[in-house]
C-alpha cells in the first residue's frame, strides 16, 4: 500500500510540473493573446518601439479581405488578404511566437507591397483570430502553411507564384514546411530569425533563465505530448531543409539574444536546395530590417530577382530604386 501510495504521489508531482510546463511553454487562451499595441520587452526593442507601432497601424489600416480556412486537424485559421496587382505573385507571410501579424509581419508586408506583390498574412493557430489554444513551435503550424498553399492555389490558381516567408517561430514553420510535397509554384522561403529546432529554442531560453535543462527537459517533452498533443522533435527546420527542392534565404541579426544566429548556419548547411544567410550586425531578434532597411532589401531584391517566376514580376517602380541606391 506505502509503494501504492508513493507512486501515486510520485505521477501526481510528474503531472502537476509537465502540466506547469505546458501551460508556460505551449498554452496560448484567446484572453492572453498578444495585440498590436502590446509593447515588446527588452532593451533592443526600445530604439524601434515606436517605428514598429507606427508601421504596424499602417498596415492595420490598410484594407483587405479577412479570409478563414481550415486546418488539417480541424482548426479555424484566419488570414488577411492584401490585393496589390493581377497575376502578380503572392506572399504567405507567418508571424512568430506569442505575436501579432500586424507586428512581426508589418515590415515584411510593406516590403511585399512595394515590389508590387499580393500578402496573405496568417494568423498563426492560437494566435490572433485563429482557434486552437496549444502553440507547437511549428510541428502543426508547417502543416498549416500547406492548408494556406492550397487556399491559394484554389483560389488563384497553380500558376501564380507563392514566396513563403516567415519571422521566428513564422520563420522554423515556413523552413519546416519544406518538407512537405509542396505544389510547383511555391518558389521559395524567406526566413528571418529562424530556430533550428524546436527543442533547441526551447532549451536555450530555460539556460538564459539559469533553469536546469537536464532537469527540465523530460517535464517539456512531455507536457507537450500529453497536453498539446504532439511530440516535441517530431519535426525540426534543420531536418525538413534536407528534403527542400526550393531556395532559401536566411537573414538573421548577428547580435540576436533570443535566437542564436549561428541556427542560421546550421540549417543553411544541412538544406538539400540553395541556401542564402545574410546576417546583420548589431541586429536584435527580428530587427535585420529595421537595423538596416537598404541592404536588407537590396538582399531581398538580388534574392527574389534570380527566380524567374518573381524576378520578372517585380514593380519596375521598386526594380528603379533598387538601381539608383546601387548607383550612388
Amino acid at each position: 500500500m506505502t509503494i501504492l501510495i508513493l507512486s501515486v504521489i510520485v505521477l501526481s508531482i510528474v503531472l502537476l510540473i509537465a502540466g506547469y510546463t505546458y501551460r508556460t511553454a505551449f498554452y496560448a487562451p484567446k484572453s492572453k493573446r498578444s495585440s498590436i499595441d502590446d509593447p515588446l520587452e527588452g532593451p533592443q526593442y526600445e530604439v524601434f518601439q515606436e517605428h514598429i507601432s507606427r508601421i504596424s497601424h499602417i498596415m492595420e489600416r490598410i484594407p483587405c479581405e479577412p479570409v478563414t480556412i481550415t486546418s488539417f486537424d480541424g482548426c479555424k485559421l484566419y488570414g488577411r488578404y492584401y490585393h496589390v496587382n493581377d497575376d502578380a505573385p503572392l506572399e504567405i507571410l507567418f508571424h512568430g511566437y506569442r505575436s501579432c501579424a500586424f507586428r512581426d509581419c508589418s515590415g515584411g508586408h510593406a516590403l511585399s507591397r512595394k515590389m508590387g506583390f499580393n500578402a496573405l498574412v496568417v494568423d498563426q493557430r492560437a494566435h490572433g483570430k485563429s482557434s486552437g489554444t496549444t502553440i507547437c513551435f511549428g510541428i502543426k503550424e508547417h502543416k498549416d502553411c500547406l492548408c494556406w498553399i492550397q487556399y491559394a492555389n484554389n483560389r488563384f490558381g497553380a500558376d501564380t507564384p507563392i514566396i513563403l516567408s516567415g519571422l521566428s517561430m513564422g520563420a522554423a514553420t515556413v523552413l519546416m514546411a519544406s518538407a512537405l510535397e509542396l505544389p510547383d509554384n511555391v518558389a521559395c522561403i524567406i526566413a528571418d530569425s529562424p530556430y533550428s529546432a524546436p527543442s533547441a529554442i526551447i532549451e536555450k531560453v530555460c539556460a538564459d533563465l539559469h533553469y536546469p535543462v537536464a532537469l527540465c527537459r523530460p517535464f517539456i517533452h512531455l507536457g507537450a505530448w500529453l497536453f498539446g498533443g504532439f511530440r516535441l522533435n517530431s519535426c525540426t527546420a534543420k531536418e525538413s531543409v534536407k528534403k527542400a527542392t526550393v531556395p532559401i534565404l536566411l537573414l538573421h541579426g548577428e547580435d540576436d539574444r533570443l535566437v542564436p544566429c549561428s541556427m542560421s548556419f546550421e540549417i543553411a548547411q544541412c538544406s538539400a536546395s540553395t541556401a542564402v544567410v545574410a546576417t546583420f550586425p548589431e541586429a536584435g531578434h527580428g530587427l535585420s530590417y529595421m537595423t538596416d532597411p537598404i541592404r536588407y532589401e537590396r538582399i531581398i531584391y538580388d534574392f527574389l530577382n534570380q527566380i524567374p517566376a518573381i524576378g520578372d514580376k517585380i514593380s519596375d517602380t521598386f526594380k528603379n530604386g533598387y538601381f539608383n541606391q546601387n548607383s550612388n
